[in-house]
């Protein structure tokens, strides 16, 4: 049986900000540009408590916290706390994945620091954690990934949960399915039609008839009610795609924004270099002015070459939009996917 621990780092970038500027501690931090475009990155505990969240509009935080201060992101800052935390997790062990900046799966079956438990590594990476960067980290322990995630924003911030396997299903029955990974507004509303509120109601469900409402996904929903989980943690995760995107301060027609795809392309195209992976698909990603998302991608033959072919196959895919010419976007991005070793290309035909 695994030993897992998921280890959330508590209002990391406004923590960060708050470690490094006294003068913002104890107040509440919304870290966003401001703008009529903004969204938010990350909010202080002080903050939400005003309702103010992540993902959310900056005008609507602001709305919500007139008092609010606005400090913009400075991601190479974090970035450089997140290696440093990531350095805490290989003191006890190598099966680390990362999920974000700030947050991580390590499985400690087996620890090389020689702590006796999970517990154990989880209270320890804390301690160093909060000795070391001067912030504070939520863990959750328990068997298997799905319910250490869900531990460690148990008893937030600051806090220590564990799951014991004979615990697990006990501790589940009673829990929301909208606590579920995965399980957002929209599909909690559908299962809510159908009186599951609660993961006691899922497993009382044919896992049949969830399969044939929600495919796979349905499948799914019933292992986890259960607390099943035997996905491993996947340390290094080879890179699938890299994007980049912008948001515009007005909405603004197609014919206007193929300046922007360019540069993005060209971003998009320099962050691709930094892996040794190949990556064959072009992607360009558009949200309209009421907020649909509409993407067109292209697979040439042989993968892009260089900056300069990878950004005229960007560009020109806003041939194949297909939208009225009258349609306004308020977002577009460009991205680099289905990435692959070099070696998992096709070999060209010798003889044809």
């Amino acid at each position: 049986m695994r030993k897992i621990v998921h280890i959330d780092m508590d209002a990391f970038y406004a923590s960060v900000e708050q470690r490094d500027d006294p003068k913002l501690r104890g107040k509440p931090v919304v870290v966003a540009w401001r703008g009529a475009r903004s969204v938010v990155c990350a909010a202080s505990y002080e903050a939400r408590r005003f309702g103010v969240r992540s993902a959310m509009p900056a005008v609507r935080a602001e709305r919500l916290c007139p008092h609010a201060i606005f400090v913009p992101p400075d991601f190479s800052r974090y970035r450089a706390v997140s290696k440093q935390v990531r350095e805490i997790f290989l003191r006890h062990t190598e099966l680390v994945e990362p999920l974000s900046l700030d947050e991580a799966y390590l499985d400690v079956t087996a620890p090389k620091s020689g702590l006796d438990s999970a517990t154990a590594v989880a209270r320890s990476i804390r301690k160093t954690i909060a000795d070391e960067t001067a912030l504070t980290a939520s863990a959750g322990v328990a068997p298997n990934k799905f319910l250490a995630k869900i531990a460690s924003d148990w008893r937030k911030p600051d806090g220590l949960f564990v799951i014991r396997p004979h615990e697990a299903q006990a501790f589940l029955a009673p829990l929301a399915v909208a606590k579920i990974p995965g399980v957002g507004k929209v599909m909690d509303a559908q299962l809510a039609r159908i009186g599951i509120r609660t993961c006691a109601d899922l497993r009382l469900r044919d896992v049949r008839d969830l399969e044939q409402r929600f495919g796979r996904y349905g499948r799914r929903l019933h292992e986890l009610s259960r607390g099943i989980d035997e996905r491993p943690v996947e340390p290094d995760q080879p890179v699938q795609s890299i994007s980049t995107e912008d948001t515009f301060e007005r909405d603004l027609p197609l014919s206007a924004i193929e300046a922007t795809i360019r540069t993005l392309a060209a971003r998009t195209w320099a962050a691709s270099r930094k892996t040794p992976r190949i990556g064959r698909t072009v992607v360009l990603k558009l949200k309209t002015a009421d907020f649909h998302i509409l993407t067109r991608s292209h697979t040439p033959s042989t993968p892009p070459q260089s900056e300069s072919e990878f950004v005229e196959i960007a560009a020109s895919l806003t041939e194949r939009v297909g939208m009225p010419q009258t349609t306004l976007y308020r977002l577009v991005g460009v991205g680099l996917h289905n990435f692959c070793d070099a070696d998992e290309l096709p070999q060209p035909e010798l003889f044809g």
